[in-house]
């Protein structure tokens, strides 16, 4: 095995996360909701029962200390639909439920509507934002939608988009040929490989996300690039999309292996072919995108 493998095998991925710039909640402050809005029982009852103290929990929560887990919590009552836009989110409310101060429930809702959830308005207060206004590309949305109610929706489409990305990446990456990127991609494939045989799927996950990434970033196609972490987010969401590179089997392997060989070959055309094969390699799948006819 070589170095990089050695190292991918036994090393730990960490999340990271900024904090998104100054956006509308910084123009004026947090006003309390005229008293006629702010009736009924806030749905707190939906967060994590063992959530206690937002600083309690660590693992598992995008962005940096306590406005990062607060984020976390946040979202996925929003998107699961716990909180909603029939009153306002009042920053004192959240701050003592979540025992945050207000400094970190400020910095939790900037980054909110830094994602399109939620907007603040004078005299109004800050409220959720429809799903029409949300940047369904985010991938902490895209992680959030994956475990909600949301679920079948969001991996269909993701399917849809991946279908529609991927191979058209391949293709392009076959005219970039460089020695580094295929040491590198047949790197991740031997990963794969040895994971797969050792039973390891977290492992085997990371290196089809890197391989997957990596094959749209050398496409030469900047906004191609720019959906990479698209790609990278659904391959990282347990349970996710159906499709040749979410489960480890021979099959899907050797898929990744002839995508490898195409680029090395510079045949965009054939490396196109494989990724399709690897996105159809499931049944599942093809009830959302039909497999490639056959000329």
């Amino acid at each position: 095995m070589s170095t990089l493998a050695h190292t991918m095998m036994t090393a730990a991925r960490s999340a990271d996360s900024g904090l998104a710039g100054p956006g509308e909640l910084d123009r004026y402050p947090y006003a309390d909701a005229p008293v006629a809005d702010r009736v009924g029982t806030p749905v707190w009852e939906a967060a994590d029962p063992e959530l206690g103290r937002v600083g309690r929990r660590t693992a598992g929560s995008r962005g940096r200390g306590l406005h990062g887990q607060l984020v976390q919590q946040l979202g996925q009552m929003i998107v699961s639909g716990d909180l909603g836009a029939d009153r306002p989110l009042v920053p004192e409310e959240i701050g003592q439920r979540f025992e945050v101060s207000r400094t970190v429930v400020r910095e939790s809702l900037r980054v909110l509507e830094a994602k399109g959830l939620v907007s603040a308005r004078p005299n109004v207060g800050t409220r959720v934002r429809p799903v029409s206004d949300w940047n369904l590309l985010d991938p902490d949305i895209i992680e959030w939608r994956a475990f909600g109610p949301q679920r079948d929706d969001q991996r269909r489409e993701l399917s849809e988009l991946r279908w529609t990305i991927e191979p058209l990446a391949a293709r392009l990456a076959a005219g970039h040929g460089r020695d580094d990127i295929q040491q590198r991609l047949g790197d991740m494939v031997e990963i794969m490989g040895h994971a797969m045989g050792q039973g390891d799927a977290l492992t085997y996950s990371r290196a089809d996300t890197e391989f997957h990434t990596l094959l749209i970033q050398v496409a030469g196609n900047r906004m191609l690039e720019h959906l990479s972490g698209i790609v990278s987010a659904a391959l990282q969401v347990s349970g996710g999309p159906v499709t040749g590179c979410d489960r480890p089997t021979e099959a899907s392997l050797a898929h990744h292996a002839r995508i490898v060989d195409a680029l090395a070959a510079a045949d965009g055309g054939a490396a196109e072919a494989a990724m399709r094969q690897l996105l159809t390699v499931h049944p599942e799948v093809e009830r959302v995108v039909p497999a490639p006819r056959e000329h």
